[in-house]
């Protein structure tokens, strides 16, 4: 039997690569609902984020002079730093396999790269000031109309969206359909009944993640802001470098990220603590 070289696993290779960067933009999701700066093209490791103040106008006299406000933006600085996660594939396994070996390392590498990421940004919800729900209590549609109206108050702008975990999530459509009673259910309650999608609540585009952390009392963290809350700096997204390693007869799979995160603006976020246990 003819042994694997590096010219028949190139093809693997280009496999790995493309389905590893397609799952971590799937399984990827907090990072489409906040700031995202790239800074692959500028040197250092950080990115500082100007903020800008409110100002107030005021009533005019005719013929008078307009007096200067001093606008003074504050900063946030985001630092990035590298993860990653390694794989091997050795020349046998890479031949005799009768699966998509390539597209299974991919997921594999790829969604560890996503997970983390996730994680990291899901990691500030807890640093938001702002807060409703309470440990050991179940979250309700009410959590959701304080926390869209805390928002407005505000002033914070851009689609509101909120992360919670899948248990938290079938306490809030418990409470929206009577414990899936369902009596004289408008449409948004139909929905949560028939395919158990939350959708859209006051104004804020729903969604759940099993990244989020359950605590030892089965309470998690989960948030509503806006894109202005949270920022990712990216100076590169994931890739996957092989590396031939001949003393083991195969390949180092390297799959590495390099970016941060960090809270810019702490009023437009709410965090929402509540049970997260069935």
């Amino acid at each position: 039997m003819a042994a694997s070289t590096t010219a028949t696993l190139d093809d693997l290779f280009a496999n790995i690569i493309q389905e590893a960067i397609f799952t971590a933009q799937q399984r990827s999701l907090v990072r489409n609902f906040v700031s995202i700066y790239d800074i692959s093209g500028q040197s250092g490791k950080t990115v500082q984020v100007p903020i800008y103040p409110e100002v107030a106008a005021a009533g005019l006299t005719e013929g008078t002079d307009l007096s200067s406000t001093a606008v003074s933006t504050s900063s946030k600085t985001i630092t990035v730093a590298e993860v990653g996660v390694q794989a091997v594939l050795t020349d046998l396994a890479a031949q005799a396999a009768t699966g998509d070996v390539a597209g299974d390392l991919g997921r594999v590498l790829g969604e560890a790269v996503a997970k983390k990421m996730d994680q990291d940004l899901i990691a500030l919800f807890t640093g938001f000031s702002q807060g409703f729900g309470s440990a050991g209590g179940e979250l309700t549609v009410a959590d959701f109309f304080k926390a869209a109206a805390t928002l407005s108050a505000n002033g914070a702008s851009g689609q509101a969206s909120a992360i919670i975990h899948p248990f938290q999530a079938y306490a809030l459509k418990a409470n929206m359909t009577n414990t899936f009673a369902n009596p004289n259910g408008g449409d948004l309650q139909n929905e949560a009944m028939r395919t158990g999608y939350v959708g859209q609540l006051a104004g804020i585009n729903v969604y759940e993640s099993s990244n989020i952390a359950v605590d030892s009392s089965d309470d998690a963290i989960g948030a509503v802001f806006v894109p202005s809350a949270l920022g990712l700096a990216v100076c590169w997204d994931v890739k996957i470098e092989p590396q031939r390693d001949a003393s083991i007869r195969g390949f180092e799979l390297n799959a590495t990220a390099c970016y941060g995160v960090g809270e810019l603006v702490d009023l437009n976020g709410v965090k929402l603590t509540a049970d997260a246990a069935l």
